[in-house]
């Protein structure tokens, strides 16, 4: 594969960080605006550049952390252009840029678009890493086998990282279907924790030392969360987010990440600021 060789897309660039470079970055934002599954509303495609523009009004000094996390390095990829001749196509173009990345030793660290998006970067770690686990922040579980006329849906993603032989842990869930039920009950490697239950040392015990952390947005409660493609009432609250997030990465090897299912909402900017501040508090706890 090519050399990333351009340069930060300041201002568009995460956090309108200045005089970043690929080189000498720890973190690698990768936008992938893409939705073309999507169940409900269909502005998931905007929600890479929400996040990225709200981004740049966090401050680079974490309280909690003691630290500016900025300093390590993050670096912005260009937007990736999905593909228009099929699903399939799109999840191996993540895929490529993923390796890159892993290649390099970096961070990968996806902003979405729809969940689907996870499948790239769970088929370039299984080809680095032996043995992981995803976990998997959701108001869903996402083992359809098959959803509107594709495998490649979001509804499916998970579905697909089982076949692959990963386990997956799902936090957050409270809407599943009858066929994902029964999927489950026959098959061994994923552990559900249905919303609002959080109990975070059997959630760690389930996962294996290195983790993949998948968030989809509609895992949290509407009430802070509207905007996202797929809404579900009942949903996780911010700081037992954190709390979760912060022990898994105290405990685990965290190795990459993606924040997903942002649906940006004219005038509505909160949302758009909790996502950037959810993806700069995953690096902060990653940062050790």
């Amino acid at each position: 594969m090519k050399k990333f060789s351009y340069p930060a897309l300041e201002p568009f660039n995460f956090m309108g960080l200045p005089d970043q470079d690929y080189e000498g970055a720890k973190f690698i934002i990768f936008p992938v605006p893409y939705n073309s599954t999507t169940s409900w509303k269909s502005g998931t495609k905007d929600g890479p550049q929400a996040i990225i523009e709200a981004s740049r009004h966090i401050e680079l000094y974490d309280i909690e952390t003691e630290k500016d996390h900025s300093k390590d390095g993050i670096f912005t990829l260009e937007f990736l252009e999905p593909s228009k001749n099929s699903p399939r196509e799109t999840i191996l173009r993540i895929k490529e840029v993923v390796d890159k990345i892993l290649d390099d030793e970096k961070f990968p660290f996806i902003l979405g678009g729809e969940h689907s998006v996870t499948l790239g970067s769970v088929l370039s770690l299984k080809d680095k890493f032996s043995d992981f686990s995803v976990l998997q922040f959701d108001a869903h579980t996402d083992l359809r086998e098959e959803y509107e006329g594709t495998k490649y849906h979001h509804a499916c993603v998970m579905k697909r990282v089982r076949e692959l032989d990963i386990s997956v842990t799902h936090v957050g869930i409270r809407s599943t279907s009858e066929e994902e039920v029964e999927y489950v009950k026959d098959k061994k490697g994923s552990s559900i924790f249905y919303a609002p239950d959080l109990p975070i040392e059997k959630i760690i015990d389930s996962l294996k030392e290195n983790v993949y952390l998948s968030f989809d947005l509609d895992a949290l409660d509407t009430s802070i969360m509207p905007s996202t493609g797929t809404p579900e009432p009942g949903g996780l609250g911010w700081y037992e987010v954190l709390k979760l997030i912060k022990a898994v990465a105290e405990k685990k090897n965290i190795i990459g990440a993606d924040v997903v299912e942002l649906d940006p909402v004219p005038g509505l900017v909160a949302p758009d600021f909790l996502a950037a501040k959810l993806v700069y508090k995953i690096i902060g706890y990653v940062n050790k």
